[in-house]
């Protein structure tokens, strides 16, 4: 069975504006949808049965999202097969057990419980931060939503050669027949001043840009074999990648890649993938790459 796209929904408007998203990822990609709302109410009014006329409030008010959100994927796309789910746990734990088996996770960018101040929900930043598949949260304006930029951008590291987050930028591009945008940011070496001789090529470019280049060619190589219609822009660009990267997100996606590493406990985000689901201007999408897909020396 065809793993599907998770969503997670609470009712929010950030939710509803990441399920409509959700929709129309999963119808472009040919996957099932999967609408999955967590609660803790059963832990301390018990279950009722559905036919029981004073069923606790926390019950009724699950179903009732779950419901409303089914229906609404449904007037979007009457076509999609798609599955729902109350699930008896904290949201972020319910949908990493989710991302188990999902395709792809899809999270609005802040819940009903955020704080105004907040730029990312916690929920949110957890299931980035830990997912075992991709995760897309939903953010930007309505160009970037309704994926009017024709546009997908992807930033890569040194390693990341054929990565999944490469992997993953490449099939979006041509689910949406976009151009696929890949940044490649370099940084110019701290000692010896700019202008240099040494610090430069016989055609006059620097050794670090020529290297970044080089990086950038290696990391693609093998995915744009196996996609030759993409539409491909390769940019090397001087700075740090976090800063670049959210500068040039007016994109209908970004995609970055986060390590994990097997035993660890806590967040794994990098500051790349951290700043851009703060900051971005789009969709952003975490490709989850274990230690040994990614050498990326990235703090």
């Amino acid at each position: 069975m065809e793993s599907p796209l998770v969503t997670g929904v609470d009712g929010s408007d950030a939710s509803l504006t990441a399920l409509d998203w959700a929709v129309d990822e999963a119808v472009r990609h040919g996957l099932p949808l999967r609408i999955v709302h967590a609660s803790l109410w059963e832990r301390y009014e018990g279950v009722a049965p559905a036919w029981a006329p004073d069923r606790p409030s926390g019950q009724v008010l699950a179903e009732g999202i779950v419901g409303t959100a089914a229906e609404r994927a449904r007037r979007r796309a009457p076509d999609l097969p798609l599955t729902t789910a109350v699930l008896a746990e904290d949201a972020s734990t319910a949908l990493l057990r989710e991302g188990q088996e999902g395709a792809v996770l899809v999270v609005g960018s802040r819940g009903r419980g955020g704080f105004a101040d907040l730029l990312l929900g916690s929920v949110g930043l957890v299931v980035a931060g830990r997912a075992p598949c991709p995760v897309v949260v939903v953010r930007g304006d309505r160009h970037a939503l309704e994926a009017r930029h024709g546009r997908v951008l992807l930033g890569v590291g040194e390693h990341d050669v054929d990565s999944p987050a490469v992997r993953f930028a490449f099939r979006e591009a041509a689910a949406r027949d976009a151009e696929l945008d890949v940044v490649h940011a370099w940084r110019r070496p701290a000692h010896g001043p700019a202008g240099h001789l040494l610090m430069k090529r016989a055609g006059g470019a620097s050794f670090a840009e020529e290297d970044s280049s080089e990086a950038l060619h290696k990391a693609l190589e093998a995915a744009a074999s196996d996609h030759p219609r993409v539409r491909l822009r390769r940019t090397t660009v001087e700075g740090p990648a976090h800063r670049v990267l959210t500068e040039r997100s007016a994109a209908d996606l970004l995609v970055v890649g986060a390590r994990r590493r097997d035993g660890l406990v806590g967040l794994e985000l990098g500051r790349v993938a951290h700043r851009a689901l703060h900051h971005a201007t789009c969709p952003v999408a975490v490709v989850p790459q274990r230690r040994s897909e990614s050498t990326e020396g990235e703090p």
